[in-house]
């Protein structure tokens, strides 16, 4: 049986507080929520359960009411390439569900999670009929354009706390991860699959990051203490002595 047909097996109504953390319920009207509500799903995802996989296509539009998810690509031999972090309150493959098309990305859970699903035809209903939710997908658009590139010049960073900075930036983006605030709960291990690192080389520059107190380390996650110096800073570990 596969991943992707256990997932949608295991579909259910969601729960009142799982309803009030999705971002884009507040700018709904009683008729378009009424309407929603009768056929919005959410799914309990195990690690490794895959929501998306390139070349199928789309059925719902996709986001994470709870949990960690990756969003990445393969080349031809095999190479993988993150896009995006998924953290709680993303919403993501609007362009996808918009045009249609198969998906060219994978999104697969690195944790126990929770995905919310909105069939296609909702998606669609409601880009016909709802202003609010108009606006919050032309939102999303542009934000995810800007993440997309920043993935782009991440993946050709060769500074590695650099690269962990920034990837921890866009993880902390407040428009399209609106239920991370300013603790993200993530284990090292986590944060070095995104990243595309060693855990060592990880917890290396953490230790980086907190020594130039722009982030604290906490028990089962990080806080940001500035944002603004993880999108933008230079950081580098300290030279190590030369016997």
């Amino acid at each position: 049986m596969s991943q992707e047909l256990s997932l949608h097996q295991r579909r259910r109504k969601p729960l009142d507080v799982e309803l009030e953390g999705i971002p884009w319920w507040p700018v709904l009207l009683p008729l378009e929520r009424e309407n929603v509500q009768r056929v919005l799903v959410v799914g309990d995802a195990e690690p490794g359960d895959y929501v998306c996989r390139t070349g199928h296509s789309p059925t719902y539009w996709f986001g994470v009411v709870d949990g960690l998810f990756k969003m990445n690509t393969e080349n031809a031999d095999g190479v993988s390439m993150t896009l995006a972090g998924l953290p709680p309150g993303g919403w993501f493959g609007e362009g996808t569900v918009i045009k249609r098309e198969p998906y060219r990305y994978n999104v697969q859970a690195l944790r126990k999670s929770v995905v919310g699903g909105l069939p296609i035809d909702m998606f669609h209903w409601l880009l016909d009929h709802s202003i609010g939710f108009n606006r919050f997908v032309m939102n999303q658009l542009n934000e995810r354009l800007g993440q997309f590139i920043a993935a782009r010049e991440i993946d050709r960073m060769s500074n590695p706390d650099l690269r962990v900075a920034r990837s921890l930036a866009a993880l902390f983006n407040p428009l399209l991860y609106p239920g991370v605030g300013q603790v993200l709960r993530i284990t090292q291990q986590e944060l070095a699959n995104l990243v595309g690192l060693s855990r060592q080389r990880v917890n290396e520059a953490l230790s980086v990051l907190q020594r130039e107190r722009v982030i604290q380390i906490e028990y089962g996650g990080l806080r940001v203490l500035d944002l603004e110096a993880l999108r933008y800073g230079q950081f580098s570990s300290p030279r190590k002595a030369v016997a």
